[in-house]
């Protein structure tokens, strides 16, 4: 099995209530809980990212300090290493998790790439380390670190699936053009149930071929 889930950003402040809180975020939480409870089975690893900025600065121009935030390079502070809007939603089921990257801190970040585990690895080499050539990818925010991350994935050389039932983003619009162009570059979009057809695929063409081998 090579296939690992990347859960992107399922924190407090993603959700409602949060200080960049997206519609769905809390259900996204719940739902990928409900994912891993079904198909941990399917996943030879479980990695999940966290924003974890520094809350001594602007994290490089991330956070808006002189001027309103322009919600497409600048951003109220958020996610600050320490403080519960950084911390995993509490639906989200963090004993299912193996790896956990942090990411942001001090400097602008998106991508999962851009972090790294507790040891100091990136997640480009937990990924090799551990032989994956396939991602599922789902959480907060479509449009903007999911997007980052699914891209990231496929430069990476990974066969990307984003799991649509499974993220949320900041807006309809631009969500949709995420999905569109993570598409044309090779992902797959796909429901949230893909991982157990997928799996019960592989099971019932295993099973295909044993017979088709066995001696009647």
């Amino acid at each position: 099995m090579t296939r690992a889930l990347f859960i992107i950003d399922v924190q407090n402040d993603f959700t409602e209530g949060g200080a960049l809180g997206v519609d769905g975020g809390a259900a996204v939480a719940a739902g990928i809980t409900r994912h891993l409870a079904a198909h941990r089975d399917d996943y030879a690893l479980v990695v999940a990212s966290r924003d974890w900025h520094s809350g001594e600065n602007d994290n490089g121009g991330h956070f808006a300090t002189d001027a309103a935030p322009d919600f497409v390079d600048t951003w109220p502070p958020h996610c600050v290493a320490g403080t519960s809007g950084a911390e995993y939603h509490p639906d989200l089921d963090v004993a299912a998790i193996d790896v956990h990257i942090r990411k942001g801190q001090g400097v602008p970040a998106y991508s999962i790439f851009e972090g790294t585990d507790d040891a100091g690895a990136t997640i480009g080499e937990v990924l090799t380390r551990h032989g994956i050539t396939e991602v599922d990818v789902v959480g907060i925010a479509t449009d903007y670190c999911v997007r980052a991350s699914a891209l990231d994935a496929l430069e990476h050389g990974q066969h990307v699936r984003v799991l649509t039932g499974l993220v949320a983003g900041v807006a309809a619009a631009s969500s949709e053009a995420a999905l569109a162009e993570l598409g044309h570059a090779g992902a797959e979009i796909a429901g949230a149930d893909a991982a157990g057809r997928a799996d019960a695929a592989g099971r019932a063409d295993a099973a295909g071929s044993d017979a088709a081998g066995s001696p009647s």
